[in-house]
């Protein structure tokens, strides 16, 4: 796939998706949370793209987050940056130590790590007058918190694709949420990313979060469109017919109860990525408001 048709279903994939769950609106200052990974300098890249041609008006600014990981190269960012010509700060914390001195050798850092940075950011985000924080997960990452929880933690929950943080005061965007991780690799191949490793949780071996990954990876391999699926299936959710007796009231169920009709819409955007059908997709006629680049 080369560079211009991979933006161009990058952009109808992300335009979608801020469409559907109202991610930007006009005058928005988006906070594009950057660590240097393939994902986050794809969201950039894409966000930047779609800013050029839609008629709302928001503004971006890059914020990265240097938690003094031993051999970080500081200077990595910021010359990129630069080179583009982009709004950004740099946060300077010294989580990396904390994380080290809480925990156990061979546990796994992520989720202190991840609560840590999560508050530096929310600071900074009010600190700086942000509307939405702009998260680089793709529709992989969501699968993959999906089956995590689904196996290890007994319930059904994910990464959604929009989300207030719990004291109402920060909103949380996931543009990237129909855009399969493989999209975000090789775009980063072909724009040639400085990519900065993790190496604070990228040296633990065994991770859970890994597993999964290998095993939705062999999923794909066997059926190209399972993953398309069960990600359609966390849009199409009917509570009547699950077990959550706190989501829906099955004591007040009586034979005469009303029954939950199918859903009807227009077609997925995905169906056409998928198939790699390029001429089926119209991004002037599919995406009001956020336009992909023809």
């Amino acid at each position: 796939m080369n560079l211009k048709t991979l933006e161009k279903r990058l952009t109808y994939l992300t335009g979608n998706a801020i469409r559907d769950y109202t991610m930007i609106e006009e005058g928005d200052r988006v906070m594009v949370c950057l660590s240097g990974g393939k994902d986050s300098y794809t969201l950039l890249e894409v966000l930047r793209l779609l800013q050029q041609r839609a008629p709302v008006r928001f503004e971006l600014v890059a914020v990265n987050l240097d938690q003094k990981q031993p051999g970080f190269p500081e200077h990595v960012l910021p010359e990129y940056l630069d080179g583009l010509g982009v709004q950004y700060r740099i946060l300077e914390r010294d989580t990396y130590s904390t994380v080290k001195r809480v925990i156990p050798e061979g546990k796994t850092m992520c989720s202190l790590c991840s609560r840590l940075r999560r508050g530096i950011l929310y600071g900074a985000a009010e600190e700086m007058g942000i509307t939405k924080i702009a998260l680089g997960h793709h529709r992989d990452d969501i699968l993959e918190t999906l089956f995590l929880n689904l196996f290890y933690g007994g319930r059904l929950s994910t990464m959604p694709p929009k989300l207030r943080s719990n004291d109402g005061r920060h909103v949380v965007i996931r543009p990237l949420a129909y855009v399969p991780e493989t999209y975000t690799e090789r775009y980063s191949e072909l724009k040639a990313f400085p990519i900065i490793p993790c190496n604070l949780c990228g040296s633990q071996t065994n991770l859970k979060r890994q597993k999964i990954k290998e095993m939705l990876r062999a999923w794909q391999a066997e059926d190209p469109k399972r993953l398309t699926n069960i990600f359609r299936a966390l849009q199409n959710v009917q509570p009547s017919h699950l077990a959550d007796a706190d989501l829906f009231d099955f004591r007040a169920l009586a034979a005469d109860a009303a029954t939950t009709g199918e859903r009807e819409g227009a077609m997925d955007p995905l169906d056409a990525v998928e198939t790699g059908a390029d001429e089926a997709i119209d991004p002037s006629a599919a995406l009001p408001g956020f336009p992909a680049l023809s």
